[in-house]
């Protein structure tokens, strides 16, 4: 019928009311399946060129983000691809009650950014964006964006230091402070995992940037 390049099948039989229920029907469901492919993540997430020739809307909303909150590309793409692999409607995975029952989830965390109920609700109240959605690319940037902003100007932490910002990031500036991430090695060895993986998205993008901007016309860094 369809696939993600939008190709439709050939309609057979005559188009009598029957055959343009069917027509519609058909073009419902193609739309629902480009929708479902619009906001599937790139095939290649490791790869930062990759990622912006599969979805070149994004280099334009996280230019624009960087040009407002002064977090570099490479760090936004870092930080998402930590917390949610680039799922619009990722979620922290159910536990399981006596090994098999699904049961609640281990936080509120929610979408591209991973963000928390009363988190997300603090970032509408303080910036007025009252319509953002978690699921959407741009407003789940803009969060990073924002929150990055606070961490260099409450914390100190350079916008480009990936490894600490990430460690404010999951901890909160208050846990961030009291340096609780200390006594958790896992969490330390992920932010040096963002930090690595954000270095390497930005020699990734040093060989694509001209053809990008060109694309964009706009700057990256």
């Amino acid at each position: 019928m369809s696939d993600c390049s939008g190709r439709i099948g050939p309609i057979s039989g005559a188009m009598n009311g029957s055959g343009r229920r069917l027509v519609v029907w058909m073009l419902g469901m193609v739309m629902l399946l480009l929708a479902g492919c619009a906001v599937a993540p790139p095939r290649n997430i490791e790869n930062a060129c990759s990622i912006f020739d599969e979805k070149s809307d994004w280099y334009k909303i996280m230019q624009d983000n960087h040009k407002k909150w002064g977090v570099p590309v490479h760090v936004q793409l870092a930080i998402i691809h930590q917390e949610s692999k680039f799922t619009h409607d990722a979620r922290p995975p159910r536990g399981k009650l006596f090994w098999f029952i699904p049961w609640s989830r281990a936080s509120s965390a929610y979408g591209y950014a991973q963000v928390l109920d009363g988190t997300w609700n603090w970032y509408k109240s303080k910036t007025g964006n009252w319509r953002a959605d978690r699921d959407n690319y741009k407003d789940a940037v803009d969060f990073i964006g924002w929150y990055v902003n606070i961490s260099h100007r409450v914390l100190g932490i350079s916008k480009w230091d990936a490894e600490s910002q990430y460690l404010a990031y999951h901890e909160g500036h208050g846990g961030y402070k009291r340096k609780s991430y200390r006594k958790k090695k896992w969490l330390m060895e992920v932010a040096r995992k963002v930090k690595r993986l954000s270095g390497r998205y930005r020699s990734q993008l040093a060989h694509c940037k001209d053809r990008l901007e060109r694309g964009s016309g706009g700057w990256f860094f």
